[in-house]
């Protein structure tokens, strides 16, 4: 790796969208989790 090369890192705008795709997933779980818990009962 030659110190011109640029950092690994992704851009802050992919960094925001990637955590905020994982936000929707985690809620979306839940929210299937207690539509089924709802539907049993």
């Amino acid at each position: 790796m030659l110190w011109s090369d640029p950092p690994d890192e992704p851009p802050e705008e992919l960094r925001d969208a990637q955590i905020k795709l994982r936000r929707l997933g985690i809620v979306l779980a839940v929210t299937a989790v207690l539509l089924m818990v709802l539907l049993v009962w």
